[in-house]
């Protein structure tokens, strides 16, 4: 069982504080607090010894990405913990019950950072925490301010010699959503009390970067100790620097622009994962928007990325947008069929319609639900992660790559474009039918791909490219729409055919088909005067000014 909460805290250290092999650097006395916003008196809360041994890849995956896990030992919340990154000062924390293996539900949420690399033992913390709570005058506690000296071994690669410091956190108690204001005020306190915002995310961070500070020191006879580098990284050598800066003064190229694009959607999938996991509102529409998003990129800007490399991995995108649109479909329909039904005076409500959808609804989705976690779980979603990583760090660039990116982006948007405007002239001229349904489907789906494009493009075109973006996410509305009546129709259809066949009435159920009929032909009418308007030669003679 995993419980979970919102931690929302700061950390603090001391001005000029320098953790060593030994002793134990501490804090000026904590800064009376009293007074600080609507606190109005400060209770202490004793001290209490925590054992805490975090857990990681060899190559630190979790920590990468601002995910720590643990085994703790000691307080009233004993057990793993597992703190997932949301915002500025606020991470999402799970919890579970102690034991001598990684939970199985802990697992799964961190499958897609940690693939098929083990979890082990990477540093231990042991820490003597004095907690006080801050209170209203009502007599509410409003956060724990936490000083806690910390004493951490790196136990990965190898075992160090022990570090010690000593921090305080600020943690607003639950139920006080994200109070800026006490926060604060607290940390002007604290400031005028000699601390500031503590230099490393976690006490995990601070363990690693101190321990392999002493390493350096030892090593060089103590000349690296006031040095601090990012733990696992090793200094650059004298041609990545002149890599790098050549790449500070190189103008900006087309590679820049797509890669930057191409890495921000690979990043949003693997960061979606948990919360698709954990069954989160609209993460799985999140996930499969980044999907889509990333085929998009790889087919737009082929003279930039070697297609016969992103073909491939393009069709393994298909099919994940597949999986996790099962799933997402189910949502939109029965969203939408709940609105439409809603809509209804009562007495057009003829017989168990309610219990008809819900059944029908909840039938789709332990189908749609199974296929998505089967889809997070499987090999072949690892093996494509592992494919997207591979192209991030390696990309098959073509000769355009290096070439300045206005030019070469530009080129690829108008070039969507025009297919587009030809699938677009196509659904126009289809006469209304099951054809024009397809056609308008296809037009939708070039829509929505232009967008992608104009919004990759948009460091190299600048506001153009966003307002053409704009333009059409319209198109992609209006044809959206248009598409998703015809889905509910047939779900329509599907659920009269199951309420005729039970002995109800299908009464209802054909009135909102027939209302889901005139709306698709309401925006059928709107489709001529709107593609008229963005499709003006002034948008595109913008785009490309």
């Amino acid at each position: 069982m995993v419980d979970t909460k919102q931690e929302i805290e700061r950390k603090y250290e001391a001005t000029a504080e320098e953790a060593g092999p030994s002793g134990r650097p501490d804090l000026p006395g904590l800064p009376e607090l009293t007074g600080a916003g609507p606190v109005a008196t400060v209770v202490s809360r004793g001290v209490v010894t925590l054992e805490a041994t975090y857990y990681d890849t060899p190559g630190r995956r979790l920590l990468a990405d601002g995910i720590t896990l643990r085994h703790r030992t000691g307080g009233a919340d004993e057990g793993w913990h597992l703190k997932l990154p949301v915002g500025q000062d606020t991470r999402e924390e799970l919890r579970a019950p102690l034991g001598t293996a990684v939970p199985a539900g802990m697992a799964a949420l961190l499958r897609s950072r940690v693939r098929h690399d083990p979890l082990r033992p990477l540093a231990h913390l042991h820490t003597e925490r004095d907690r006080k709570d801050l209170v209203d005058a009502d007599g509410t506690v409003l956060a724990e301010v936490a000083v806690d000296r910390v004493t951490a071994r790196r136990l990965a690669p190898e075992e160090s010699e022990p570090v010690r410091w000593t921090e305080v956190e600020v943690e607003l108690a639950e139920g006080r959503g994200h109070d800026q204001r006490l926060l604060d005020a607290v940390e002007g306190r604290l400031r005028d009390g000699g601390l500031h915002r503590a230099g490393t995310p976690s006490k995990l961070a601070k363990a690693l970067a101190e321990t392999e500070k002493v390493a350096v020191a030892v090593q060089t006879g103590g000349a690296g100790l006031g040095r601090s580098a990012k733990p696992g990284k090793p200094a650059k050598s004298a041609r990545q620097v002149e890599q790098a800066a050549s790449a500070v003064r190189r103008p900006l190229g087309a590679d820049d622009v797509v890669l930057d694009y191409v890495r921000r959607q690979i990043d949003a999938m693997v960061r979606l994962d948990p919360a698709v996991r954990r069954d989160l509102p609209d993460a799985v529409h999140r996930m499969r928007v980044a999907t889509r998003r990333l085929r998009s990129a790889f087919r737009s800007y082929r003279e930039v990325l070697d297609r016969t490399v992103t073909d491939p991995i393009g069709d393994e995108l298909k099919w994940l947008a597949g999986e996790l649109g099962l799933e997402r479909d189910r949502e939109v329909l029965t969203e939408h069929l709940e609105g439409r039904l809603a809509e209804l005076p009562d007495d057009l409500r003829l017989g168990p319609v309610p219990a008809r959808l819900h059944h029908w609804s909840q039938g789709r989705r332990d189908g749609a639900r199974a296929a998505v976690l089967g889809a997070l779980d499987s090999e072949r979603y690892l093996t494509l992660l592992d494919t997207l990583d591979a192209l991030a760090a390696d990309p098959p660039l073509r000769p355009a790559a290096a070439k300045p990116a206005a030019p070469v982006v530009l080129k690829a948007v108008l070039r969507d474009y025009e297919r587009l405007a030809t699938r677009m002239t196509t659904a126009l001229e289809t006469p209304p039918g099951p054809d024009r349904d397809v056609a308008v489907h296809q037009a939708r789906k070039a829509a929505k791909r232009v967008r992608y494009a104009a919004e990759t493009a948009r460091p190299a075109l600048g506001k153009p490219a966003k307002k053409f973006a704009r333009r059409m996410q319209a198109v992609q509305d209006v044809l959206g729409d248009h598409q998703d009546s015809v889905v509910v129709r047939q779900a329509l259809q599907a659920l009269a055919t199951q309420a005729h066949g039970a002995g109800e009435s299908d009464f209802t159920f054909g009135l909102l088909y027939g209302r889901e009929e005139a709306r698709a032909a309401a925006r059928e009418r709107e489709l001529p005067g709107l593609w008229a308007d963005v499709s003006r030669k002034k948008h595109r003679a913008a785009l490309e000014a």
